[in-house]
């Protein structure tokens, strides 16, 4: 392995600590941009809690309300131009991982010349990645993509309907303010779909990154182990403070940075479902937990073992020597089971997404993101042909 690993966020973890966040924005600014997405945090009391911490700080506020689930780069342009109307010098996000997407993608467009969109990777000969951005401050209020602590986001362009990321150094928040309890409203299926995600953060190493990493997939294998024991538990009880801390801080680990450090792993799930979502708008952890399994049984077919030693230790499968592929099969079939256990879409059809537009998710898939040859990066490479296949299979 060859890597360089740095996380620059500071994290406040724990039950309660959002009365923390007037202190943590003080000290990189005194006019925050809060950027909140469908009203659900006004409504169970988050925003006024967060207001109340931010004045008692001394720190002033404007609003960019109205964030999509699956962020619009024209919300960010929105939340931008507010940013720099009402002098804000520095971004809190509160909300799930659409916020706090869309509150970096802000804060970097407040300094970046030409169209933001020219920041996500669509096949374009002149991108530009941001360098500098405000600071951001990130609060989630959803056990899901990880957001609070990396480098990343994702947005829509509408226009094209095309979904891409961008990650760039500058886009690291300051700090995450992660307190368990704002994840208590969350509904049964968020909350599930949230765990899908987190999972499949993890997955997508594990099954296409690098041979001999063994720690990395020990610390992956923990991740997914915590995530089924826990995530049950939260949906079954919201209120269950310990299982929601669990799977909190399973999801922050899941994206951070520290599983996928030395695996130089690609993420064709998400890159796949970033082109269904895109079209359909349905939620992100509901889409990859409809095409993750289907994906896993056209991946075993190249790397049998690899999926065999998942089985043995997720699942305590007997490994039987030349049976990988049979192992590996029943490995996948109950990680299926497992998803819709928790109420997880195990097909696109649950969503009432059919056949039309299969070539067209593949094509828009490979246009944000393909290697030399054409292909979308993964073990195995995937041409246009395969990822129709898996998503005819995923119906």
């Amino acid at each position: 392995m060859h890597f360089e690993y740095q996380n620059p966020t500071r994290i406040v973890f724990g039950t309660g600590t959002l009365s923390k966040l007037g202190e943590v924005v003080r000290e990189y600014g005194r006019k925050a941009l809060v950027v909140t997405g469908s009203g659900s945090v006004k409504q169970n009391g988050t925003f006024q809690r967060a207001v109340g911490s931010l004045s008692a700080a001394g720190v002033q506020i404007a609003e960019c309300a109205g964030v999509e689930p699956n962020p619009r780069i024209s919300t960010v342009i929105r939340g931008a131009d507010t940013a720099r109307s009402e002098g804000c010098d520095v971004v809190v996000a509160l909300g799930g991982g659409s916020v706090m997407d869309a509150a970096k993608v802000m804060a970097a467009a407040v300094f970046y010349e030409g169209d933001p969109w020219n920041m996500m990777a669509h096949g374009q000969p002149d991108r530009r990645l941001p360098d500098r951005a405000l600071p951001v401050i990130t609060v989630p209020t959803l056990a899901a993509t990880g957001s609070e602590m990396n480098s990343g986001a994702v947005i829509t362009d509408e226009k094209s309907t095309l979904k891409s990321v961008v990650s760039a150094k500058c886009l690291y928040p300051k700090a995450a303010v992660v307190d368990p309890e704002l994840t208590v409203s969350v509904p049964i299926d968020q909350t599930a779909y949230g765990i899908c995600d987190l999972i499949t953060h993890v997955t997508e190493s594990y099954f296409n990154g690098i041979d001999g990493t063994p720690l990395q997939d020990r610390f992956a294998e923990g991740v997914i182990l915590t995530a089924m024991e826990w995530g049950p538990k939260a949906i079954a009880d919201g209120n269950d403070l310990q299982a929601r801390e669990q799977v909190q801080w399973a999801s922050l680990v899941a994206l951070n940075g520290w599983v996928q450090t030395g695996t130089a792993s690609a993420f064709p799930v998400h890159m796949i479902e970033h082109s269904i979502s895109a079209h359909h708008d349905i939620a992100h952890g509901a889409g990859l937990s409809a095409i993750n399994p289907s994906w896993m049984r056209f991946a075993a077919r190249n790397r049998p073992a690899r999926f065999a030693q998942f089985a043995n230790r997720i699942f305590s499968i007997p490994l039987n020597g030349t049976e990988d592929t049979a192992v590996a099969m029943e490995g996948i079939n109950r990680f299926e089971v497992f998803l819709a256990s928790i109420g997880c879409p195990t097909s696109l059809g649950e969503m009432k997404i059919g056949e039309g537009l299969l070539e067209q998710y593949a094509q828009d898939t490979l246009q944000v993101v393909h290697d030399a040859e054409g292909r979308l990066p993964g073990r195995p490479p995937m041409s246009a042909a395969n990822i129709v296949e898996v998503l005819r299979s995923s119906l």
